[in-house]
């Protein structure tokens, strides 16, 4: 069965066409991403900016082409972080309609958790008895999800992403150390509210997922361009994900834009996204009392889950 998945962030939207087969395994046909910075402002505003509406059509206009070149017998598109956040979401729902002739679902923070485990898990062969925490950081929100091969044990969204905080905290270029001491304290209350619902100090794997998490790794690895192939599954000790994201949040802008793998559309917010992940990790470290000393990239996530999902009867992937 052929499936189409689009999985609509606050920073970029993606399109995942891909071959499912009877044991739920998914070969890529198409994998793509466009940053169209649909949250562009949402944080400070609550709407999403005319413009950032109109980049984010153009892309479901091209996205549209792929899947009528490709065909699918399915697709679900899912809105996150910043099209829960817009009072004007019904202005997104109507063109993204208009474009792809499906309703897109803006989805909570728990099921959005829910599908970056399952995506991730498909892949990550976890144990039953094995704790897996998955960290999908995103531009608006950041989900914490621990399970195991089993199934997801515990899980919570929050309101911190690399865009979010880059417009709220991080506006000098390099960031301040001021600006990065009030981020990193937001971070830490962030994951305060985290641990009331997900037992962190049980996390055996420490696993992370997306954009930023994996452009961190690609600095860390020192890579000549950005290799999906070598990135996914690479594991980082704590001590190195701390130098990668360190040396990039306190780089210029232009010398970010100058390494051979970054995109350009992250050049701005991976400062961010490397001070949270780099927080995380030293929390997850020190609540586990150094048990979890390290952490894996993979570029399995959200797209994946929704891909698998779209696959389910109607009533299921609803």
């Amino acid at each position: 069965m052929r499936v189409g998945a689009i999985d609509c962030g606050t920073n970029s939207i993606r399109l995942l066409i891909a071959d499912i087969d009877d044991g739920g395994r998914l070969t890529d046909v198409v994998r793509t991403m466009q940053v169209v910075r649909l949250g562009q402002g949402v944080d400070a505003t609550g709407l999403l900016a005319d413009e950032a509406l109109a980049r984010t059509f153009t892309a479901a206009e091209d996205y549209a082409g792929l899947l009528r070149e490709h065909g699918a017998a399915s697709l679900r598109f899912v809105a996150t972080s910043a099209t829960r956040d817009a009072r004007n979401r019904q202005v997104f729902v109507d063109g993204v309609r208009a474009r792809l002739g499906v309703e897109p679902e803006v989805i909570s923070g728990g099921e959005e958790a829910e599908l970056s485990f399952s995506g991730a898990a498909s892949v990550l062969a976890a144990a039953d008895d094995e704790q897996v925490l998955v960290v999908d950081l995103g531009g608006g929100s950041t989900e914490f999800v621990l399970g195991t091969g089993a199934g997801v044990r515990a899980a919570r969204s929050t309101d911190m992403g690399c865009v979010r905080f880059t417009e709220r905290y991080l506006r000098s270029d390099p960031p301040t150390a001021a600006e990065i001491a009030a981020a990193e304290q937001e971070i830490n209350a962030c994951i305060d509210q985290v641990l009331r619902d997900v037992p962190l100090k049980d996390t055996d794997r420490l696993v992370g997922v997306a954009g930023s998490i994996t452009t961190v790794t690609a600095h860390a690895l020192g890579l000549s361009e950005y290799e999906p192939g070598v990135i996914h599954g690479a594991a980082l000790d704590a001590a190195k994900t701390r130098q990668a994201c360190t040396s990039l949040l306190e780089m210029s802008r232009a010398e970010r834009a100058a390494l051979p793998y970054m995109h350009p559309g992250r050049v701005d917010v991976i400062g961010a996204g490397a001070l949270i992940w780099r927080t995380i990790n030293d929390r997850v470290g020190e609540l586990t009392g150094g048990r979890v000393n390290g952490a894996t990239a993979s570029e399995h996530d959200i797209l994946d889950g929704i891909a698998l999902s779209a696959a389910q009867p109607r009533s299921a992937a609803s």
